[in-house]
């Protein structure tokens, strides 16, 4: 092979400013859940006005950005989907895993604003994230409904989008007092936020067990809710802006399993990330 073509080095142009902090709760598609929302800030030397002109005429963009957060030594030809319930493998490159050769992933957002600041400060606010805080991005393009949209496309095993209440919600009269004092706070929409994550289930397949507490990041806030066998509830809500990582949280939840034979599939399931991706880094981890 050429040389000149076998390695190429990009310098990322902006980060991502999230409300999900940690990879758990981060939906599986772009757009699913509107009320998920943050900016793109660009960085130097990129942070020119001139490089967004007429970006605001745009309702939408393409974002490219790396899985920053699932970044691994080697490759699997095969993942696992958790659309397929994590027990059917399916090639990589008919997959959207973030655990590739090349780990870039791809997201189609809702452009709400172009802002300018003062020092070189540039933000695109932006809704339907399925990014992690910090995500770095590539490149921004503008979506093109007329080339972008294809309407007979097939969609193989995912043809259509997940359930979005596949866990009916119900808060406890304390997280709904605590929800309310948060969004006076500035953060509108912060419960239906919260709510949703929870009730598109982002728990792997081999934790479904009721009575498992978790705990998901939104804003520098812990949501902590139970699980039971067909529903949710928000029990708390506190104030912690630096998160534990994830993985560090799933060890512990892996730990305290009390059936063997859960405690064995989930220690499995985490030594091959690659297989089960439901709390991957970033976006499109659904199909």
């Amino acid at each position: 092979m050429n040389s000149k073509l076998s390695s190429y080095h990009f310098q990322p142009v902006a980060v991502v400013r999230s409300c999900f902090k940690t990879k758990f709760g981060i939906p599986r598609q772009p757009g699913l859940i509107s009320e998920a929302r943050g900016s793109i800030e660009l960085l130097p030397p990129y942070n020119q006005p001139n490089a967004v002109r007429g970006l605001e005429d745009f309702s939408h963009i393409w974002v490219l950005f790396v899985f920053h957060e699932s970044l691994r030594e080697g490759w699997k030809a095969t993942v696992r989907p958790p659309r397929l319930g994590g027990d059917k493998r399916v090639g990589v490159f008919a997959s959207r895993s973030p655990f590739r050769p090349c780990p870039i992933g791809l997201s189609v957002l809702t452009l709400r604003d172009v802002r300018i600041g003062d020092h070189g400060k540039i933000a695109l606010a932006v809704e339907g994230l399925d990014l992690l805080d910090g995500t770095p991005v590539l490149d921004i393009k503008p979506y093109l409904p007329y080339t972008d949209a294809v309407s007979d496309a097939r969609a193989g095993f995912a043809p259509t989008a997940p359930a979005s209440a596949a866990l009916p919600v119900q808060f406890s009269d304390q997280a709904a007092q605590q929800a309310a004092a948060i969004e006076k706070r500035g953060l509108d929409g912060f419960r239906l936020l919260a709510e949703k994550v929870i009730a598109a289930d982002p728990r792997p397949a081999y934790q479904r067990e009721a009575g498992r507490v978790y705990g998901i990041f939104l804003h520098g806030y812990e949501v902590v809710w139970q699980a039971g066998a067909d529903s949710a509830v928000v029990t708390h809500i506190t104030r912690d802006a630096t998160p534990p990582p994830s993985i560090r949280r799933q060890a512990q939840q892996i730990k305290n399993a009390t059936n063997n034979d859960i405690a064995e599939e989930a220690s499995a399931a985490a030594a091959d990330t690659a297989d089960t991706d439901s709390d991957a880094a970033g976006t499109t981890q659904d199909s």
